[in-house]
């Protein structure tokens, strides 16, 4: 939990008076915006954000964040996201919390994308299965194209529901096993290209910073 904290904090210092900030999803956004409100009420700030789930969205609102959309704000000038998994080109698995695709849109739509995690998320090559989100009408079909690209695709079921996870856009999410992905843009690509896949959770190019929280700080990684 404190290497969590320590990225997050480190990441608050990042935000203005008056920015548009994407607001990614998961454990390590949640501690990220409610720091985040403690700079908004010491210091009177104005910030406006675009949440991706409704998780980040409910959160955004109790700290005292704007909450805006892409409509009125198409390019935020600053995203903040956690990520499940790092390589040592700064690529990503994200999606663990099933917000790939809204996350994915607005990391692409922001000026700078920043992510915040724990040392632990940095690995040599990404290597657990990469989330996908589906059309309900195409699982079966995308299934079977995933297992010609070489992967394994599992519908990811729900807890406490019974039935698959359902994505706040509607879809399901499977998670597609390739082992070590030695190609990720690669396989992005690929499935993207899949008819019925909305988005996956592989986010090659867009990273701009990595904020690493550790027990003592933080450490900084940026694209070269």
């Amino acid at each position: 939990m404190k290497a969590k904290l320590n990225c997050a904090k480190e990441a608050v210092k990042l935000v203005k008076d008056g920015m548009v900030i994407g607001i990614g999803s998961g454990s390590t956004v949640e501690l990220f915006l409610k720091e985040l409100g403690k700079r908004i009420k010491a210091e009177e700030l104005e910030v406006f954000g675009i949440p991706t789930s409704y998780q980040s969205h409910i959160v955004a609102v109790e700290n005292g964040i704007r909450v805006v959309d892409l409509f009125q704000f198409p390019e935020p000038e600053l995203c903040i996201d956690g990520a499940d998994q790092i390589d040592s080109n700064l690529n990503c698995i994200k999606g663990g919390g099933g917000a790939l695709t809204r996350e994915k849109i607005v990391a692409f739509a922001s000026d700078k994308f920043v992510v915040i995690a724990e040392e632990s998320k940095l690995v040599g090559n990404l290597c657990m299965p990469v989330p996908v989100e589906i059309l309900p009408f195409a699982y079966g079909f995308v299934a079977r194209r995933v297992e010609e690209l070489g992967g394994k695709c599992v519908l990811r079921e729900g807890r406490g529901k019974v039935g698959p996870v359902i994505s706040d856009n509607g879809n399901f999410v499977a998670d597609c096993d390739f082992g070590v992905l030695e190609d990720p843009e690669g396989i992005e690509e690929k499935l993207r290209a899949i008819p019925g896949v909305i988005e996956n959770g592989i986010f090659t190019g867009v990273v701009d910073r990595v904020i690493v929280g550790t027990e003592e700080g933080v450490r900084i990684l940026e694209r070269l």
